[in-house]
C-alpha cells in the first residue's frame, strides 16, 4: 500500500504543474482552516500567506484616512497601532483605547479575501462607556457590555461591496460575532464569541 501511494505521488509530481499543485494545497488548507477553531483558522490563514499586514480606514465622522502596515512580519508596529487608535477613537468624547490586534487580523483576513479598492468606512470603533450608555438610551440594538468599550469590535461598510455579502462573508469566517444593520448598510464585527443578529 505504501509502495503505491509512493508511485502515485511521484507521478503527481511529474504530472501535475506548479500552478495546479499551489491551487490544490491552498484549497486542501482552506478545508484544514475550516475544520480549526476560530482564531486557530485565522491566525494559520496570516501565517500561511503574508508577512506584512497593513490597513486603510476611512472614519466617516471625522472625514479622516488612514493607510497603514501594523505588522511588519516580526511584531505589530507601536507607532501604527497608536495611529490605528486614534482614527478609531470615540469621535464623540476624543478618547482611545487599544483596539485588539485580533481585530486588526480579523479585518486584514477579510480584507485579503476581497481585495476592496476602497477604505474600510468606519462607523463605530471605539466606543467609551459614556458614549455607550448614550447610544443604549437613544437607540436600538446598543449592547449595555458592548465589545466597542473594549476595543475589540468595529461596525464597517465597504463602497462598492454589497453589506449584505459582507455580512455572510464574515459570518462564514466564523471568527466572532457578526451583526447586521441593513438600514444603517453596515456590518458588526466581534472578536468575542461566534454569534449573529
Amino acid at each position: 500500500m505504501n509502495e503505491l501511494l509512493q508511485k502515485h505521488e511521484e507521478k503527481g509530481r511529474k504530472t501535475m504543474p506548479n500552478q495546479n499543485r499551489r491551487a490544490f494545497l491552498k484549497l486542501g488548507l482552506g478545508a484544514f482552516v475550516g475544520a480549526m477553531l476560530p482564531w486557530e483558522a485565522v491566525a494559520s490563514t496570516l501565517k500561511g500567506f503574508d508577512t506584512r499586514r497593513s490597513l486603510s480606514f476611512y472614519n466617516t465622522h471625522t472625514d479622516e484616512r488612514l493607510e497603514v502596515c501594523y505588522f511588519d512580519g516580526t511584531g505589530y508596529r507601536p507607532q501604527a497601532l497608536d495611529q490605528i487608535n486614534h482614527i478609531l477613537r470615540d469621535h464623540r468624547t476624543d478618547s482611545t483605547k487599544e483596539i485588539d490586534t485580533n481585530l486588526l487580523d480579523l479585518l486584514f483576513t477579510l480584507k485579503c479575501r476581497i481585495s476592496p479598492r476602497d477604505p474600510f468606512h468606519v462607523i463605530s470603533g471605539y466606543r467609551s462607556p459614556q458614549s455607550n450608555e448614550f447610544l443604549r438610551r437613544h437607540s436600538s440594538g446598543v449592547a449595555e457590555k458592548s465589545f466597542h468599550t473594549k476595543g475589540k469590535a468595529i461596525d464597517i461598510r465597504l463602497p462598492g461591496y454589497n453589506t449584505a455579502q459582507l455580512r455572510n462573508l464574515c459570518i462564514k469566517m466564523n471568527a466572532g460575532g457578526v451583526g447586521y444593520y441593513s438600514r444603517s448598510d453596515f456590518v458588526h464585527i466581534d472578536v468575542g464569541p461566534v454569534r449573529t443578529w
